[in-house]
């Protein structure tokens, strides 16, 4: 299976301060991220609710933030206030590259030709002489690939993988928990709410950025009080910022939908941020008495 991430967008960051400023504005360590090489970051506000989350591609001298379109106008606007006189220039990048998502056995049948070898760790990458690849959790990989080039390598996908619509890629990121902070979740959550400490996505040694204060005392006071899940929901059309409601706190919203996918005709897959205290209690979708609201495991483990 392989699908074009068509309704993702690029900020590129490049410049001799490009890592450093960076690094002063997202939650996780840019400044010891090797290149070439991923992870999952987020940007917060002052009051420490998150405005965008990313995956970072850090290329040498051009560092790439991965996020949707509708959040990237703003974002690039916002975090171009912040240059001052860093030796940084932060471009749109979404024309000058095409993103797919891919399968682990289509990526061993169609991605060998183009890069050497396969990352086998999330995170790392493999460089090719147009593309890169990297491997993201439930063994799958992330190919980015230069506009220019990429024409052969989406001849080579679809001689020898099914395509799939976008909503599939999306549906695994649900199962495998990964965050995606879009226009209805602006300033919701912090990091720790869509659990972005446990993915990779949040340092809390490397100095001072936006909202930084409250993302640290949260976590040194260990004052979580809501964690995100993945859910299955009994109904078919639930959306990013939809409330859930439970019966440990009756007609006040217990939680909130981070992202959500079609399932079937009478179901969903979501992304949840949840109530600790509510999490062992009866949910439901959208009103006290809605469809039922059924919490799954976590892919991965939580920070104590």
């Amino acid at each position: 299976m392989f699908t074009e991430l068509s309704t993702t967008a690029l900020i590129a960051a490049r410049g001799a301060d490009a890592a450093a400023f960076l690094h002063s504005q997202v939650t996780s360590d840019i400044a010891s991220l090797e290149a070439p090489g991923t992870q999952y970051s987020g940007y917060c506000s002052p009051k420490g609710r998150l405005l965008a989350t990313f995956l970072v591609w850090k290329l040498g001298d051009t560092i790439l933030l991965q996020l949707p379109r509708a959040l990237r106008e703003s974002v690039q606007t916002r975090l171009a206030k912040y240059v001052l006189r860093a030796k940084v220039a932060l471009t749109d990048a979404s024309a000058e590259y095409r993103l797919f998502g891919v399968s682990r056995e289509a990526g061993e049948r169609t991605l060998l030709p183009f890069v050497s070898v396969l990352p086998q760790k999330p995170h790392e990458v493999s460089a090719g002489a147009s593309l890169y690849v990297t491997r993201l959790p439930l063994e799958r990989y992330l190919v980015l690939a230069s506009t220019a080039d990429a024409t052969a390598l989406h001849a080579a996908l679809v001689a020898g993988a099914r395509e799939a619509p976008p909503e599939t890629w999306s549906r695994l990121d649900i199962e495998a928990a990964i965050p995606e902070i879009t226009p209805p979740t602006q300033e919701q959550f912090t990091p720790q709410m869509v659990n972005l400490d446990a993915i990779g996505g949040v340092s809390y040694t490397k100095g001072c950025y936006p909202g930084q204060e409250v993302v640290a005392r949260t976590h040194y006071l260990g004052r979580i009080k809501q964690r995100m899940h993945p859910v299955r929901i009994a109904a078919p059309l639930a959306a990013p910022g939809d409330s859930l409601f439970s019966d440990v706190f009756g007609e006040q919203a217990s939680g909130t939908l981070v992202s959500a996918v079609g399932d079937n005709d009478t179901e969903c897959r979501a992304l949840a941020v949840v109530q600790r205290a509510a999490a062992d209690s009866a949910l439901h979708w959208s009103t006290p008495d809605g469809p039922a609201v059924t919490l799954l495991p976590l892919p991965y483990d939580l920070p104590e």
